[in-house]
């Protein structure tokens, strides 16, 4: 190999570990056998919640995984890998890979890193059930709104008695 292809692909692992670095959440999956239009679709899905999906070179993806410090993630890098980074939504690339999934029988997902945390497939099925972001605060705040709406009932009903008894 020439210097100049050595000096491109250090280039490339370099700006891949980069992504490593930057993202919450990042799912490696095995896209091989997908349709034209489910790829298509996929990727659709993946851009309008901002996130990155690309196919790269495993030998690639090993030394940028190891670079960044994600080891353990380099034995998911066998067969065709594609892989989803997320810099905003540590789940959406688990929510949409994981649910797109169960459509298209062709779509694996092999592991992850949520939040700097290598993950298995099962972890990454796990976080991809949960409801998203805003739900989660939604049901907290319903959660920390229910002992105010109960006490508002308990001095509503203490005033309506007071006011009958008047």
């Amino acid at each position: 190999m020439s210097e100049a292809t050595i000096a491109k692909k250090a280039e490339l692992v370099d700006v891949v570990a980069q992504k490593f670095a930057d993202a919450s959440g990042i799912v490696v999956a095995d896209s091989r056998g997908l349709t034209v239009g489910q790829d298509t679709e996929l990727r659709k899905q993946l851009r309008e919640a901002g996130v990155e999906f690309k196919v790269i070179k495993n030998s690639i993806l090993r030394r940028a995984a190891e670079k960044a410090g994600y080891a353990d993630l380099t034995d998911q890098f066998v067969g065709p890998s594609a892989i989803a980074f997320s810099n905003e939504d540590a789940i959406a690339p688990a929510k949409i890979l994981s649910d797109f999934a169960k459509t298209a029988d062709a779509l694996e997902v092999k592991a992850g890193v949520i939040e700097g945390k290598v993950s298995s497939k099962e972890e990454i099925a796990a976080i991809a059930s949960l409801p998203n972001r805003e739900g989660l605060l939604s049901m907290l705040l319903s959660v920390l709104q229910a002992p105010v709406r109960n006490v508002a009932y308990a001095v509503k009903a203490v005033a309506d008695k007071a006011e009958e008894a008047a």
